[in-house]
């Protein structure tokens, strides 16, 4: 149980981790493991989900977006291999050779810099290579890799790019994969080109949740699942895809609970206005729980007027705006509630549930946005 001196918190089940990491290495198959960390662990705790993961070595990376978060895994005691996604500024660059830590590269100068680097400090890297199939966001075109192929020969401690990846525009959102397909076309074709300039990569890795789940070839030596390690599908198409597969529902196991409890009871007339803006007004005598979370926790404010929590498992919708600090809730039609009683936010309570998915719906967005937002300030509790 939850110290009684929080007033919000958030659950993270150990045993659910357990059960989703043993689907992810059914999956990979002899694929090596790379989960992503990045954004606070999707909302779940950076510290608190790496530190769980030490136990669990089918995982062989922690992929993270910067530096920090490489470093603060690093500090928090991970042993293994971590590799960051994103930007690296160049006056931390020479911190990835004192933490041992994997860039993935997919700009010039960037190289260039760590190949001074470890020429000045005769220390070899290891680097991968972002290759650009068509997501257009970060990476690098097929014209450009003579120009770094010739930036890692002129550098003897930078070798060779220890991987190559590239990431799917397209896989999740849609159950047509046409356009999946198509990159990893150009995918496969850079990697010939490496190889024939003397530039094989020893490890190549494409596939996120989706692609782990849907395309057995895209796995090739590494996977990188992110939001299927926290229990989440990524998008109800690769649900419908992998049971058009043969599939069932039954791989991942959320992790996260999100709790609140009861600060004040207050009874409201009929007619009455409730919150700020005056979006909400009551038809009979209702009896508001005041809630101390907001969107400042990370509880959308596009929520306001759509969502309901649950308080001893029935269902309490929400009333007038989400402020950022509270919000209201009506316990009208739910027997005995008492101040300092405990409201589930997101996960299970009785018979009912809130996850993840429906918030996101409510609020025209997507889970990986509902928990990556929620505040770093809210203690994760290990149940």
């Amino acid at each position: 149980m939850a110290n009684r001196n929080l007033l919000s918190w958030i659950e993270i089940s150990k045993k659910a981790l357990s059960h989703n990491i043993k689907s992810l290495a059914v999956l990979s198959g002899k694929s090596k493991l790379a989960v992503s960390v990045k954004a606070n662990a999707y909302g779940h705790g950076l510290l608190e989900i790496s530190g769980l993961l030490i136990n669990h070595h089918e995982i062989e990376y922690l992929t993270v977006h910067s530096f920090e978060e490489a470093q603060a895994a690093r500090l928090g005691g991970w042993p293994r291999k971590i590799m960051i996604l994103g930007p690296v500024q160049a006056n931390m660059l020479e911190a990835l050779f004192d933490y041992d830590i994997e860039p993935v590269i997919f700009e010039k100068t960037t190289l260039r810099n760590l190949g001074s680097i470890s020429k000045r400090l005769k220390k070899n890297i290891r680097t991968h290579l972002k290759l650009e199939t068509g997501t257009n966001r970060q990476g690098i075109t097929e014209n450009e890799l003579e120009d770094f192929v010739k930036i890692y020969k002129r550098y003897a401690y930078l070798k060779k790019p220890y991987g190559a990846s590239t990431h799917f525009a397209n896989i999740e959102d849609t159950t047509n994969h046409e356009y999946a397909e198509f990159q990893l076309k150009n995918f496969n074709r850079m990697i010939k080109k490496l190889a024939s300039l003397q530039m094989k990569p020893t490890v190549r890795h494409t596939a996120s949740s989706a692609a782990l789940i849907l395309f057995k070839k895209t796995h090739f030596d590494l996977v990188r699942p992110g939001i299927a390690m926290y229990g989440h599908w990524p998008s109800k198409e690769t649900i419908a895809t992998h049971l058009m597969q043969g599939g069932k529902n039954n791989l991942f196991k959320p992790l996260l609970s999100w709790k609140t409890r009861i600060t004040q009871l207050k009874s409201v007339a009929a007619d009455e206005f409730v919150g700020y803006g005056c979006t909400y007004r009551t038809t009979k005598k209702t009896r508001l729980a005041v809630l101390p979370v907001g969107y400042y926790d990370g509880y959308s404010r596009a929520l306001s007027n759509h969502s309901y929590v649950l308080v001893g498992g029935k269902r309490a919708p929400l009333r007038g705006r989400v402020c950022m600090n509270l919000m209201m809730a009506d316990v009208s039609e739910i027997k005995g509630v008492k101040l300092g009683d405990e409201v589930t936010l997101i996960g299970r309570s009785g018979r009912d549930s809130v996850s993840a998915e429906q918030l996101a719906g409510w609020s025209n967005s997507i889970n990986y946005e509902i928990l990556s937002r929620l505040g770093s300030h809210i203690p994760r509790i290990i149940v």
